[in-house]
């Protein structure tokens, strides 16, 4: 039968090679992968969207796609997709204030009387 302690030093050695394998991978991808998506759209403004799709009869979809400012309506899934209507003008996007905002404060009202019935 073999030695407990050498069973369970076995085991540790172990989980701790794979530990350091997975760790190894991990830093390799984070620092020499090629970046991802995501990172990559970040730098810059995406310029291209699926800003709403509906379900039609079948497999068939409605999609309204953003391009820039303009949307496009599109019909896909079907033998063929079909362009239903081009150069809709998109949603502006929201602008910040151009002068600061003023809350207005308003006079103090009179607590209510009850006592007269």
């Amino acid at each position: 039968m073999p030695d407990l302690n050498l069973l369970i030093l076995f085991v540790a050695a172990t989980l701790f090679v794979v530990a350091l394998v997975a760790l190894l991978v991990w830093a390799f991808k984070t620092f020499f992968g090629r970046p991802s998506t995501s990172s990559f759209m970040r730098a810059r403004d995406k310029r291209l969207g699926v800003v709403e799709t509906a379900s039609m009869e079948g497999r068939r979809k409605l999609v309204l796609l953003r391009r820039d400012e303009v949307e496009h309506l599109v019909i896909i899934g079907g033998p063929v997709d079909i362009v239903v209507e081009t150069g809709i003008r998109g949603r502006p996007h929201l602008q910040p204030p151009h002068e600061d905002v003023i809350i207005a404060k308003t006079a103090d009202r009179p607590a209510a009387d009850f006592s007269k019935s």
